[in-house]
């Protein structure tokens, strides 16, 4: 059995998973010192040669030539006559030099050699795996769908280290059969009984971050920085952007002209709906830009409770609040800010509190009309049937008795 037979399978390991040099060294040289110390008892006065580009070893013992009678420590000392066996020009006081064979081991010192060798390869490429993506977190990656389950599905990197994409980290939208190409950011590594478990996700704010400097070269550049995103994946993002160049107008930039640059990114997200909005230290301001398409009348701030109170038109509240209420909760995540919008009605226009019919209509139904943004009576004559029906849980007899209730107050 030669040299070549034991480093066989670090040779494929080298091809393949790319170990540098001075690594493959440390670990060659840690098995063969474990085998010397098993057969001598010590390695101190042994050299180690490896030549990780052809799979050479030669092993070299280094032991004092004592005279006969006189040695006490076989492991660092020689007795003159078996020196004399190693090279006849020795002489007591000399370092007599031999070259260690694999053969001498035996062949089961080889074989668990081997074995030792193979099990701390497999280690040290989860190390490298697991330091390789930590160091790669909120990065994107991009890798083909190997296996699909029902809580997540198994991603495979052009590398073929293994990816995991759980269920929690897709947008609603996602649909991927095996084979098609995921494009993810890294979300966090962990080691798990030994083995690098890697989290990618598509949901997350650091996901929507790096698709813009994908299609956005001055974000990239640094030229437009990104001062906070909020997402509620595959339905609506805003996303607040700052430039220190006054030349360059952040906004227009992010949507490009005719919206391509943030195009891409819609598809890519399954068609969620993007704000870009220019951020700016004027909380009244930026609150403002965060409620967009709604057009605000007034605003008033509490700092201690972190509330806004914001006074709308009335054809502009649902806009405030808009599909879902994601608008006013993203742009209240955006703002750190808890918004309560409030209709602004005309002086001469007569108007009633939903609260006020409390004892016609129940509680919940009421709540599920605020949760539209219909807050008074008039807001709710002014939307059709159909229009609620769509946007609230209501049954359409329930909303049938409402308008009548309503309707008889203002006769």
């Amino acid at each position: 059995m030669n040299n070549i037979n034991l480093i066989d399978s670090f040779q494929e390991f080298k091809e393949f998973k790319n170990i540098d040099r001075p690594t493959m060294m440390s670990v060659l040289e840690e098995v063969f010192r474990s085998m010397l110390r098993k057969k001598y008892g010590t390695d101190e006065n042994c050299d180690i040669i490896v030549n990780t580009d052809n799979g050479d070893l030669e092993i070299w013992r280094s032991r004092r030539v004592m005279e006969d009678g006189f040695s006490e420590d076989d492991a660092l000392e020689v007795e003159i006559a078996e020196a004399k066996l190693i090279d006849v020009d020795l002489a007591v006081g000399d370092d007599a030099i031999e070259l260690v064979t694999l053969e001498s081991f035996g062949r089961r010192a080889i074989l668990a050699a081997r074995q030792t060798l193979v099990s701390k390869i497999l280690e040290l490429e989860k190390d490298e795996i697991f330091k390789k993506y930590k160091d790669r977190i909120g990065e994107i990656v991009t890798g083909e769908v190997y296996q699909v389950w029902k809580k997540e599905m198994l991603i495979m990197d052009d590398d073929g280290n293994e990816l995991i994409l759980p269920k929690t980290e897709q947008i609603p939208a996602d649909f991927f059969k095996k084979g098609e190409t995921v494009k993810a950011s890294v979300l966090k590594v962990e080691m798990l009984n030994n083995n690098p478990r890697i989290i990618i996700s598509r949901t997350s704010p650091a996901f929507l971050e790096r698709l813009f400097e994908q299609e956005v070269p001055e974000v990239f550049d640094g030229l437009i920085t990104i001062k906070n995103i909020v997402r509620e994946p595959g339905e609506r993002a805003k996303v607040a952007v700052e430039s220190y160049d006054d030349r360059i107008d952040p906004v227009g930039a992010c949507v490009g002209m005719k919206g391509s640059r943030i195009h891409g990114i819609v598809r890519e997200l399954k068609n969620e709906n993007i704000d870009v909005i220019n951020y700016t230290n004027n909380l009244s301001l930026y609150i403002q830009r965060a409620l967009s398409p709604a057009k605000i009348t007034s605003i008033k701030l509490d700092d201690e409770t972190k509330r806004a109170s914001v006074f709308l038109k009335p054809d502009q509240v649902s806009l405030a609040i808009g599909k879902g209420g994601y608008n006013i909760k993203l742009a209240g995540k955006l703002t750190g800010y808890e918004i309560d919008v409030y209709r602004e009605n005309d002086v001469d226009e007569e108007d009633v509190d939903l609260d006020e019919f409390s004892d016609e209509i129940e509680s919940w139904i009421i709540d599920e009309l605020k949760s539209i943004g219909c807050d008074t009576a008039k807001s709710v004559l002014a939307l059709s049937v159909e229009d609620m029906v769509k946007r609230t849980d209501l049954e359409e007899e329930t909303i049938l008795e409402v308008i009548n209730i309503l309707k008889s107050e203002f006769e």
